[in-house]
Formats: C-alpha cells, sequence, structure tokens
C-alpha cells in the first residue's frame, strides 16, 4: 500500500498544492491561458508523439481493444446523459455535458504519467490508443449535439465538416497519429530535438496538475447538483466496470493492457469538462463542480484502483 501511495501521492500533491496557491494568492484566471495553451499545443503533444514514435507499429493495431474501449466510454457518456437528464431534468444540450462529466476522465494530464508510473513502459500503447480513440469520439459526439441543440440550426453536412474538421486538427490527435507514422517509418529523430521533445514530455504533469489544481480553486463551489454526485458515481465506478466486462469479453488481452484500460477509466472527470461547458455556455456551475468533487473523491477511488492493480487482486486472464 506504501509503495501506491508514493506513486499517488505526487500527482494528487501537485493538485493540491495548485488547488492551495489559487485560494491564497488572488491572481486573475486569465494568467492560466499561456499555461493551458503551453499543455495543449507543446507539452502534451510532445508527450504523446514520442509515446506512439518509440512504439514498434505493429503494436499499434489492436481493434478489439480500441472497441472495447471506446464503447465502454460511450457507454459511459450515453449513461450519464440519461442520468443527468432523468435527476437534474436536463436539457439535451445540458445532458450532452452530464455526458461529457461521466465519460471524459482526465487521460489528458493525469492518464498517461500515472499510467507509466504505476504499470511501467508497457502502458505507454494502450494510453496512446485509450486517448486518441477516446478523444476521437468525445470530440465528435459533444459539438454534434451542440450543433444540433443550437438555436441556429446549420445543415447537417457543414456540421459534420466542422467536427471532422476540428478533429482532425486537433493538436493532441496530430501529434499522435505523426507519432504513429514515425513508428511506421522507423524515422530516427535528431538527438537534440528528441532531447527536446524529451523535456517538454517531462514538464507535461507538473504543469497539467498544478493548473488543474488553480483552475478548481477559482470555481466557485455555491451548492452541489443532485445529478452531480451520481454522475460521478458513473465515472469513478461505473465506467471502469464497463472497461472490465468489455475487456472480458472481447479479450484476452496483456494483462498490462487491460489493467491501463482500468486504471485510465478510474480517473476523475477532466478538466476539459469545465472549459467545454464554458465554450458552449451551457451547464457552467454543475461542470465545474463535477470537476472539482471527482477529482477529491478519486483520491480515495483512484488509489484503491491503483492498489488492486498492483496487488493483483483485479487480474485478467
Amino acid at each position: 500500500m506504501m509503495d501506491v501511495l508514493n506513486l499517488a501521492l505526487p500527482y494528487f500533491g501537485l493538485i493540491f498544492i495548485g488547488f492551495a496557491c489559487g485560494k491564497v494568492k488572488s491572481l486573475p484566471e486569465a494568467g492560466l491561458a499561456w499555461m493551458n495553451f503551453f499543455l495543449l499545443y507543446v507539452s502534451l503533444p510532445a508527450l504523446f508523439f514520442r509515446i506512439m514514435a518509440k512504439t514498434p507499429f505493429e503494436e499499434l493495431n489492436n481493434l478489439p481493444f480500441v472497441i472495447a474501449t471506446t464503447a465502454a466510454t460511450a457507454s459511459a457518456f450515453f449513461l450519464s446523459a440519461w442520468v443527468g437528464k432523468a435527476i437534474g431534468r436536463l436539457t439535451l444540450r445540458e445532458a450532452a455535458m452530464a455526458g461529457l462529466s461521466g465519460g471524459y476522465g482526465n487521460i489528458g494530464y493525469m492518464g498517461p504519467g500515472l499510467a507509466l508510473a504505476v504499470l511501467g513502459s508497457q502502458a505507454a500503447v494502450p494510453t496512446a490508443l485509450v486517448f486518441c480513440f477516446d478523444s476521437i469520439f468525445l470530440f465528435s459526439i459533444v459539438p454534434l449535439a451542440m450543433a444540433l441543440t443550437a438555436g441556429d440550426r446549420r445543415p447537417w453536412l457543414p456540421t459534420i465538416g466542422i467536427v471532422i474538421k476540428h478533429i482532425v486538427l486537433h493538436p493532441l490527435i496530430v501529434a499522435a497519429y505523426l507519432g504513429a507514422l514515425a513508428a511506421a517509418f522507423h524515422v530516427q529523430m535528431p538527438v537534440a530535438i528528441d532531447g527536446m521533445l524529451s523535456f517538454l514530455q517531462n514538464s507535461a504533469a507538473p504543469v497539467a496538475l498544478f493548473t488543474l489544481g488553480v483552475t478548481v480553486a477559482l470555481r466557485p463551489l455555491a451548492r452541489v447538483p443532485w445529478e452531480v454526485p451520481a454522475l460521478i458515481g458513473v465515472k469513478l465506478i461505473v465506467h471502469p466496470l464497463i472497461v472490465f466486462a468489455l475487456l472480458l469479453l472481447a479479450g484476452p488481452f496483456p494483462p498490462e493492457w487491460a489493467a491501463t484500460a482500468v486504471l485510465l477509466a478510474s480517473l476523475p472527470p477532466a478538466l476539459n469538462v469545465f472549459v467545454i461547458a464554458r465554450q458552449y455556455d451551457t451547464w457552467i456551475e454543475p461542470a465545474s463542480v463535477a470537476v472539482l468533487v471527482g477529482t477529491f473523491v478519486s483520491v480515495i477511488t483512484l488509489t484503491s484502483v491503483m492498489y488492486l492493480l498492483k496487488t493483483g487482486q483485479i487480474a485478467f486472464p
């Protein structure tokens, strides 16, 4: 258990340090803009490019794994949307945001560093695959839902075209498929460039977790909407169980791959849930509360999952 705590506490510790700094120091939230830009366009793309580029290309071709994990995320999304609509009496537009909070884990900020720390280098490929295909699904369904429920209805084809453009040009997706191409053609990066990318990769998790803590601290916690506890339950408990069940049905997979998928599904709601809610000006306060409360609750649930994985009490045939 001490080994698991030694792995988990630095991650949650950075979040809490950011949270404390956000509470103690009165700095404008606008100051986070460049940190978020650095994460999204510089350090995290470097991380995913290096993960994919250094992976034998044949290991990236695992369609059953992709189908199982993406189907689990889609199930968590639609279940959460239904829960939000049933409990919170949400509109379809708000329910889409609720679905995001129950299906979109912190796979960009916490996922890679935590998976590699807990499960070793063999977690790199499944982490990249889960991130890429979960992002493709979520960044497709949410813009479509927002466009189709907007007051100014747009034609289907232009809307789908905009969504595809956003997916194809998303910096993390671009970094992943460029890395896959580098792996396919055995491209060797110059030592200086690879060293710079490694430097950027190592900065991704600390900056992301500190930024997450500050951002959560700056969000007011006025009340907890009725639907939020149920959505957090879907994200932290139901989503990992769905992943576990689908991997058993679609497998067998290498134990490290299956464990990585369960660990990533156990992550709390992503900070981007709030960012996207604010972007579409819908369900903003509940999204903020879901990220805040989900992150604190995951100190217990995520650490428990890590312990069960490390001790072999969650095992795959």
